[in-house]
């Protein structure tokens, strides 16, 4: 059995991870923009709008999915709404928190950016190997999910 790392190494490990993940999100946001400016959206409103086209959610359920505050979502919508993209309706669970759900118009342009999303899978998918794209997703959700487990931990103990 291997040495454990040293507590220098696994915190060196920790920032070029932490580096590497917030690299990786500046990454993401620019070809996010990229990909959505031809369909007139922002990624901040692709975001949005594609936490939506399985099933109406609320705002705060939006936020939960996406790690990002209830209020960044809320204006987001607000924005989709007021251009005829997204429509708030009754939530039969909760009176108070309607639901935000894509109109046509949403989904038409999300159907937009879909030709440059399936270019860029395939490009990266062609880069890492089939294989390689679907470890590196695994282990981004298994970073993730201990994240929230670290942090469930903490607002437990406090």
């Amino acid at each position: 059995m291997p040495d454990p790392l040293s507590v220098p190494a696994r915190q060196d490990l920790l920032s070029r991870t932490a580096l590497g993940v917030f690299r990786l999100n500046g990454q993401f946001l620019s070809v996010s923009e990229e990909l959505a400016r031809p369909a007139g959206l922002t990624a901040a409103r692709w975001q949005v709008l594609g936490a939506v086209l399985r099933e109406p959610l609320p705002v705060a359920g939006i936020a939960r999915a996406m790690g990002i505050t209830r209020q960044s979502v809320q204006r987001v919508a607000d924005l989709l709404a007021a251009d005829g993209l997204a429509e708030y309706v009754q939530n039969p669970a909760h009176r108070r928190a309607k639901l935000l759900r894509p109109t046509e118009a949403g989904r038409a342009a999300i159907a937009r950016i879909d030709p440059g999303h399936t270019a860029l899978a395939s490009r990266l998918t062609a880069a890492l190997g089939e294989t390689g794209l679907a470890e590196t997703a695994a282990a981004l959700e298994r970073l993730s999910a201990a994240l929230a487990a670290i942090a469930s931990e903490n607002r437990e103990a406090s």
